[in-house]
């Protein structure tokens, strides 16, 4: 529960309110009550509140000292810019921006979004069942909206995937955006996380398009079958032995993508490995579900389904 207390230096900015929630004060607009805390990271902390205004639910995201790393207030900004311009039933909506008071010396970033129930992540980690088919279909569609704006998120993961009790799927974090036009953002030395992590990416491969955010939901497709992630190696030489340990040895022609010969040579030198049939991992999933999952674990991007073709 939030405890409303005075402000530090006793000076109560106008249109403000303060109050305390896990030994950290926070002072948003006063139109938004706040009910309770939704989430906590490394980032600062989330809680739900209700906009007095509209009388919606929303979800305001504090981040702490947001300017103390380049990076991550470059990755803020990035996605502020594009959630702006961003409106698709199946992307995050971003309600508002908390303007401060003190525009020099201002240290926390206040985000409101639109309010959703979990992530991915924690339904699969629970027993709550779920309609894989219906969760896809709406994960592509807000994918076919982004690659038609030829943004690639570069991030895709069950706990970027939020959901609410009506099953609606809406795509967040935005922070490792890029556009697929040539021009390279700030976050060049990562994307995506590793169980997610295209082939391509792993291979350091200095080009990639669309089709790495099609692995990252085939992995995402493979995890909401089978409850836990396909590959989930402990770094990225593990990872890459995981994926060969299940989709096999590559043929040749096969490897040619593979534009970093260092890697390409690795790859070559490494023992054969037959493939194993996903049938046979998920074998409750209809053929259906293994063909669709099969077309997007495919190694060579250039060979994997696209998200048009996938819906």
């Amino acid at each position: 529960m939030a405890n409303y207390v005075d402000p530090p230096n006793g000076v109560r900015s106008k249109g403000k309110h303060y109050f305390s929630m896990w030994q950290t004060l926070f002072k948003i607009d006063t139109k938004y009550v706040p009910i309770k805390v939704i989430g906590r990271g490394a980032y600062g902390i989330v809680r739900s509140s209700i906009n007095r205004e509209t009388n919606e639910t929303v979800a305001i995201k504090r981040i702490n000292n947001e300017f103390d790393n380049r990076i991550d207030a470059l990755k803020t900004l990035w996605e502020l810019k594009l959630l702006r311009h961003l409106r698709h039933e199946n992307v995050i909506a971003l309600k508002d921006v908390m303007v401060p008071v003190q525009r020099r010396s201002f240290k926390d970033v206040y985000l409101v979004y639109e309010l959703m129930d979990t992530d991915l992540h924690q339904i699969i980690k629970s027993s709550q069942a779920l309609s894989n088919d219906h969760c896809q279909y709406f994960l592509f569609q807000g994918l076919k909206y982004l690659h038609s704006a030829n943004i690639l998120h570069r991030d895709l993961k069950p706990g970027n995937l939020l959901v609410n009790a009506n099953c609606d799927l809406k795509i967040c974090d935005f922070g490792l955006v890029q556009t697929s036009s040539g021009k390279e953002q700030f976050m060049t030395e990562y994307v995506v996380t590793r169980w997610y992590r295209a082939h391509e990416l792993l291979l350091c491969c200095d080009k990639y398009d669309t089709s790495i955010d099609v692995w990252s939901v085939g992995c995402i497709f493979a995890e909401l079958l089978g409850r836990k992630p396909i590959f989930s190696g402990t770094e990225c030489l593990n990872q890459l032995k995981m994926i060969i340990n299940v989709l096999g040895s590559q043929s040749e022609s096969d490897l040619e993508f593979i534009d970093n010969l260092k890697a390409r040579k690795y790859i070559k030198s490494l023992p054969y490995s037959p493939r194993s049939p996903l049938s046979r991992l998920y074998p409750s999933a209809s053929p259906l579900a293994i063909d669709l999952l099969q077309r997007m674990l495919i190694p060579d991007p250039s060979k994997r389904i696209s998200v048009t073709a996938a819906l």
